[in-house]
């Protein structure tokens, strides 16, 4: 019952005792009433306006709560119960740095609950500070051995950590007090996955789902499995079924986004791109800056989207300052990535790595991806001074190993790409750190010191949208390497699938590039270009059947769609031949994809955006000038292309200007190419 008559000071206790009462029968709306009165008689009751803020953490109204425990605070500053609320707040506006020292506080007043320090190992593990958050998670279980949510959780440090075995140790504990815990199953699933075990993985998330049919974490890395292994559809599924139980769950929505353009599924797509940018506005961690890439060139947007995953790996002081060591001899370059295999960043790479000066540099690889013993691995193994394999190594120890070795140069080739290990550089791991080819466009860190670009792919005017400073390359950003190999194949038309006659339009890119927008325009081309055909790279049969329905509904007979299955690259490079025009995709441009065409003396048309992703073909037909090919709306790019299909001694002439540049501009000038990046990095060096 609401207190109707007049309240006095003697009332006070009375009322925050029925406040109470009716707080702990669940019913806020009364409590929260009863305690504003009690604050209409004393508006000091430090009592009433901490469980004012209590509701508010009951509400998840976190800035209020937060308000009001800083008001209580100022009121009794002597209360552990409320320096541990306020953690609770600071830690849900992932204030993380406050909410460490109000549990430090709480504890500090002789809080010695477990609760409090399994909290601080959460605020630690957000903060990346594993071996503090290591501790904390056993001070809570030495505090209460029964809590089975704290041995998940350090489980989860050691996946991070990649020791797997002993997180799989500590979930076992956890599973034995709690039999149907299925957050444990999910992190037994990841830490499966992590030994590359993925049907192991894959039952342990089936089994946390049986536990807790809304389980979104189980669905989410249920599906991600999926993607990995290929199976987009699966993978679809498992997203949308995790998107119903939870709209917000971090990063799930743009996941799901890039499996259905994976497989050319655009039937929401315009609802899904709107939705996109209003998450990204109100800075919703949905979409990460690599998904991104591909599906906007709003530079302003991919900077939002990179502040927001970035921000998952803060800047980390635990390895303190660096300390200024003696020069080295030699600068010390350390490039990072899991890609040293066959992968398009060596196949672009492996050449700059053999013809750096030794006399000037020294290399160092640190690889952190599958220990794949291919051609190319050889290969660049032998070109590094030291080729370090620390797949098995935490963020923080290569970032400690890096620092050992006193590595001058760190430069990250993956930036937000499929395995990238960012958290590395959180830490500091040299005294200059760029990024470079991996992921195309900014960071949003403010530990990566610089970005190599071109002035094509980033104008003056905007590098306001970067948060790096801009390194710039006098020719293209992009390296290549002279030495690839286009095999003496001779492939005929009819041994592809393409027709005896008429003029075929070409397209590898992915097929999570291909927009309906660019599909349109593709489609009206076609009609207006009499027995041509497009050929496109085959990544996956229901992206191709896909694409086949889609041509159907714009009135081309999906029979003029034509795919190319995985190949050698040799061979693949060699059937380029067999075609006439490259056409791009747009708001992600070809990148290694358009190297190839141009290596294989095949003529890209590009359409150029304002992001960086949706400007690097660009860059590529700047270096090796032939700047007609470069257009700058989709309508500009359409009639182009209909344009020279439709004169072949234009583009017989386009041709034979290709294969004179090829070899006579800096494009492919990987002599060149190695002067001037090292220059720059004598440049960094010296600031």
């Amino acid at each position: 019952m609401l207190v109707t008559h007049e309240i006095t000071a003697a009332d006070i206790n009375s009322l925050l005792g029925k406040a109470i009462e009716q707080h702990k029968l669940g019913d806020l709306q009364n409590a929260k009433e009863i305690y504003l009165q009690t604050l209409a008689v004393d508006n000091r009751n430090y009592n009433a306006i901490h469980m004012l803020g209590v509701i508010a953490l009951q509400e998840k109204n976190y800035s209020l709560a937060f308000e009001l425990l800083q008001e209580a605070i100022l009121i009794k500053s002597d209360d552990s119960r409320i320096f541990y609320n306020l953690g609770l707040a600071a830690y849900e506006l992932e204030k993380f740095n406050l909410a460490e020292k109000y549990y430090l506080q709480s504890i500090a007043l002789k809080n010695i609950s477990s609760a409090v320090y399994s909290n601080l190992g959460s605020t630690y593990k957000r903060l990346a500070n594993h071996s503090k958050a290591i501790s904390a998670y056993k001070h809570a279980i030495c505090i209460d051995p029964q809590r089975a949510d704290d041995y998940s959780n350090l489980s989860s440090i050691y996946i991070d950590l990649k020791n797997f075995d002993e997180a799989i140790n500590l979930i076992s504990i956890s599973i034995s007090i709690t039999p149907n815990f299925s957050k444990a199953y999910v992190n037994l699933a990841q830490a499966f996955e992590g030994k590359g075990k993925k049907l192991e993985a894959l039952n342990n998330y089936q089994k946390a789902i049986e536990l807790e049919a809304s389980n979104s974490a189980a669905y989410f890395g249920m599906g991600m499995l999926h993607a990995t292994n290929g199976d987009f559809l699966k993978s679809i599924d498992a997203y949308q079924i995790a998107l119903h139980h939870d709209g917000k769950f971090p990063w799930l929505k743009g996941y799901l986004f890039h499996s259905l353009m994976k497989v050319c599924d655009w039937k929401s797509y315009s609802e899904d791109l709107k939705d996109l940018k209003l998450r990204i506005e109100t800075e919703e961690k949905s979409f990460s800056n690599f998904i991104l890439v591909g599906l906007t060139d709003s530079a302003e947007l991919l900077l939002k989207a990179s502040k927001a995953y970035s921000s998952e790996f803060p800047l980390n002081d635990s390895l303190g300052p660096l300390k200024k060591n003696t020069p080295n001899p030699k600068i010390r370059l350390g490039y990072f990535s899991s890609d040293f295999y066959n992968h398009a960043t060596c196949i672009l790479m492996a050449e700059l790595f053999e013809k750096h000066d030794r006399s000037k540099f020294e290399l160092f690889a640190f690889s952190f991806g599958q220990d794949i013993k291919d051609d190319m691995r050889i290969r660049v193994e032998a070109a590094f001074d030291q080729f370090i394999d620390v797949r098995t190594m935490s963020d923080i120890e290569i970032a400690e190993l890096s620092r050992t070795l006193n590595i001058d140069i760190a430069i990250d080739l993956k930036g937000s790409t499929k395995d990238h290990r960012f958290g590395i550089f959180s830490y500091r791991a040299a005294p200059v750190q760029l990024s470079y080819l991996g992921y195309p466009g900014t960071m949003g860190a403010e530990y990566i010191d610089y970005l190599i670009a071109d002035k094509t792919l980033i104008p003056q005017e905007s590098q306001k949208f970067y948060e790096e400073k801009i390194a710039y390359m006098p020719h293209s950003y992009q390296v290549n390497d002279r030495s690839r190999v286009v095999s003496d194949r001779v492939f005929t038309r009819q041994e592809v699938g393409l027709p005896e006659k008429g003029f075929v339009f070409a397209c590898f890119n992915s097929s999570y590039k291909i927009t309906p927008n660019v599909f349109e325009v593709w489609m009206r081309i076609l009609k207006s270009v009499d027995g041509s055909v497009l050929w496109l790279y085959e990544e996956n049969q229901i992206a191709s059947n896909n694409l086949r329905i889609a041509a159907d509904k714009h009135g081309i007979s999906s029979e003029r769609l034509v795919f190319a299955p995985k190949m050698e690259l040799s061979d693949h490079l060699a059937r380029h031949k067999l075609a006439d025009l490259f056409i791009d995709t747009l708001p992600c441009n070809a990148h290694t994809t358009a190297s190839d065409a141009l290596w294989a003396e095949l003529p890209v048309l590009t359409c150029m955006g304002e992001s960086f992703a949706s400007r690097v073909a660009a860059s590529l037909l700047t270096a090796i000038d032939m700047p007609e090919l470069i257009t700058s709306s989709l309508q500009e790019y359409e009639e182009l292309a209909v344009a020279l299909a439709n004169d072949s001694n234009r583009v017989r002439a386009l041709k034979q200007k290709l294969i004179h540049n090829k070899l006579s501009t800096p494009l492919f000038d990987s002599t060149l190419f190695t002067k001037d990046i090292e220059q720059l990095y004598l440049n960094l060096v010296s600031i």
